[in-house]
């Protein structure tokens, strides 16, 4: 039997499809921007069929209908990276989060931590040998489909197709066609705050260098100053619609990357459809899943690469707090250790915490003397290198206790010096320099 025949055969709508979810199962839905729209809300129409279904993924960019109050008898959402449309469920107690290094989800699901039930993917048409691209996600959705008892997948004609990971027809049991735009992440707004910021990051940042970017408009503010930049590379969990500019201007050349030399890798993307013309078929671009992608031992292997990540909170000690506000979850752990940790290793790698040195309108200090109590560390103060305000840059590596509290204080917002240099001679008691 031909791939098409195959494929005929396993054709269902989308109503028909999630009907093969059974009470009790473990779904696991593709991430971000390949959220399966159309399997999602199929999915949660047929609620009244289904008691505790657990729904895991990372970030959400659809509507998380699944976690509303009136949703509780019928889902339960498990999240491994907390996001705008589940952080209230999530503190409210309806839903669960579990932290994993981003790095390691899949292990979760191979080594049966999570078995999974179900995977509800969204990937591109086949090709002429049958394969479908996973399109903007490979990270944990490829090795969920691996792993899953079930996968029932969108065929979204407008979904790109991008190189590196794929499944082919016969690895799928319920295919439900689909013609929609894809999820598009907007251009964040960059202030003189972020510029000042991004200014400061790109002074660390060699001609030759590999960048990892997370999201946001730090990282898009730090392309803003890599104009005058050489042969740049990327080896990144994600990237934007930033990188594309670069691209077009020649920066991003990938020419002096000692992994992968010419080849962006990356394990998701997010942008806009901008971006999704530029990875179409690119074969410049490759998605790997997240436990290649941001392995610290494979991270190591690209020579100057920098890594560029945010958080909420730093201490006088370089203790980073990225995922939570006290005890309420913010986001998750994600790939930050991960990259911080493969720059670490890495020959000539740094790595770069990078926040507005002021939070709540500038109301409150993001370098404090000490974390909040109940957040989470997720960066040890043994692991931090360069942490960048719109003051300046503070290098922590091989700095004492006392040093590494001046050099975050000299970067703090000047209304808050004071109190911080008070709480520095308290603890060391000497004057503060």
């Amino acid at each position: 039997m031909s791939w098409q025949d195959v494929y005929q055969s396993k054709l269902t709508t989308a109503k028909d499809a999630v009907k093969h979810i059974e009470s009790g199962n473990r779904v696991v839905v593709g991430h971000a921007c390949s959220e399966p729209l159309a399997l999602v809300d199929a999915m949660v129409a047929n609620k009244d069929q289904y008691k505790d279904v657990e729904i895991v993924h990372m970030v959400a960019m659809g509507k998380s209908e699944y976690a509303k109050p009136e949703m509780a008898p019928h889902f339960r959402h498990n999240a491994l990276f907390v996001g705008g449309t589940t952080r209230k469920a999530v503190n409210e107690a309806r839903a669960d989060y579990t932290p994993c290094f981003f790095t390691e989800i899949p292990r979760l699901f191979k080594e049966e931590y999570l078995p999974v039930d179900v995977a509800l993917i969204q990937v591109s048409r086949p090709d002429e040998h049958g394969y479908c691209s996973f399109g903007l996600s490979s990270d944990y959705t490829k090795p969920a489909s691996e792993c899953a008892k079930i996968v029932i997948a969108e065929v979204n004609d407008q979904m790109p197709r991008t190189m590196g990971s794929f499944i082919h027809i016969s690895e799928i049991d319920h295919i439900v066609e689909t013609s929609y735009p894809i999820i598009e992440l907007q251009p964040p707004k960059i202030g003189e705050i972020e510029k000042a910021i991004g200014e400061n990051c790109a002074k660390l940042v060699e001609d030759g260098a590999t960048l990892q970017l997370g999201i946001g408009a730090i990282p898009d503010a730090v392309l803003l100053f890599l104009k005058d930049k050489k042969d740049l590379g990327i080896h990144s969990e994600m990237f934007s619609d930033g990188v594309v500019e670069l691209v077009e201007a020649g920066v991003i050349n990938n020419k002096k990357k000692t992994l992968h030399e010419g080849k962006m890798i990356v394990t998701f993307l997010m942008g806009t459809k901008r971006l999704y013309d530029f990875v179409h078929n690119n074969p410049t671009v490759e998605l790997h899943p997240v436990d290649y992608v941001n392995n610290p031992c494979v991270v190591m292997q690209n020579e100057n690469i920098i890594s560029i990540n945010s958080c909420i909170q730093v201490d006088l000690m370089g203790q980073i707090v990225s995922e939570s506000i006290g005890l309420k979850q913010f986001s998750g752990v994600g790939g930050q250790v991960d990259y911080i940790r493969g720059a670490s290793m890495a020959k000539r790698g740094k790595s770069i915490i990078a926040i507005p040195s002021t939070a709540s309108k500038g109301k409150v200090s993001r370098i404090a003397p000490f974390i909040d109590e109940g957040s989470a560390v997720t960066t040890s103060r043994n692991d931090v290198h360069y942490v960048v305000t719109e003051y300046g840059i503070a290098q922590l590596r091989g700095k004492s206790l006392k040093e590494r509290g001046r050099a975050l204080i000299n970067i703090a917002h000047p209304d808050f010096r004071p109190m911080l240099i008070e709480e520095w001679e308290r603890r060391f008691d000497t004057k503060f320099e």
